[in-house]
């Protein structure tokens, strides 16, 4: 399938993820993970990427951004793909592909999706049933929420009060640290597939915005209404999260969000 022309839509929330090559657990060890999270950082640095949230885990990623400029996403994951591919590649004396071809991009709503999505993505290992708590996870964003570090800060914390309509970082921890135990609580804790293989989640008018906004690739797409949440859904193939195989389901091809030549390279 042909690749297909990049998006940009100022300020809009993006939910992504990239899944190693063939489900593989290229980042079962921590350090990769941590190598990762040490690329994210960079392109913080370099090209201003605005970071919400994240979790890497053995065979996937998940990253929550905001979209500041036309050229900062394709960048960022550019490098970051890119880097962590081939530090790996070097190390284990191993060729071919790390990553699958695309990463896929989900817009969020900047309201209450946001949150959802925010708690979602803090959730990530507690489904997969590695850890019963996100706190206990080393290579996710709910730790750096609670407890910023002052030098090694991915997560732009002013950014997500601000989005969150919070003025206090006290006021922010309490809440998040609420919203995550009121989903524990619920055992909130199962794979909504929505959050990663459609291309917008929120309201009804938001995502035929997003759709009117991404253009013709959308067109013939029909908004679904589930979980309260309206949904732009694209075509899906079987697709693993976590660690199991064969289960769930993501988008084979991402037809529509800065789609990269050679996204294994150096960036």
């Amino acid at each position: 399938m042909a690749r297909a022309s990049r998006h940009y839509i100022p300020n809009c929330v993006w939910h992504i993820t990239h899944r190693c090559h063939k489900q593989e657990f290229l980042l079962k060890f921590s350090r990769d993970r941590q190598r990762w999270l040490h690329w994210l950082f960079e392109a913080k640095k370099r090209f201003g990427l605005c970071i919400l949230n994240y979790t890497v885990t053995s065979n996937h990623i998940h990253l929550l951004i905001k979209d500041t400029g036309d050229r900062v996403i394709p960048g960022s994951l550019q490098l970051i793909a890119g880097r962590t591919a081939q530090e790996f590649n070097i190390r284990k004396k191993r060729k071919g592909a790390f990553w699958e071809d695309r990463y896929h991009a989900t817009a969020i709503e900047a309201d209450s999706h946001l949150l959802c999505c925010l708690v979602y993505i803090d959730l990530n290992m507690v489904r997969a049933g590695a850890v019963q708590h996100p706190s206990q996870w080393r290579q996710g964003g709910y730790n750096e929420i609670q407890n910023p570090s002052q030098r090694f800060t991915l997560i732009d914390l002013k950014g997500l009060m601000q989005l969150c309509g919070i003025q206090e970082l006290k006021q922010l921890q309490e809440n998040h640290r609420q919203w995550v135990s009121e989903a524990l609580a619920k055992k909130n804790d199962k794979r909504e597939a929505y959050w990663t293989d459609s291309i917008a989640v929120g309201s009804k008018v938001f995502v035929e915005e997003t759709k009117k906004e991404l253009g013709y690739p959308c067109q013939g797409r029909k908004i679904q209404k589930e979980d309260e949440k309206y949904i732009l859904r694209e075509m899906q193939v079987s697709y693993s999260p976590h660690f199991a195989h064969k289960k769930g389901s993501v988008s084979a091809e991402n037809m529509y969000f800065w789609d990269e030549n050679n996204i294994n390279s150096i960036g």
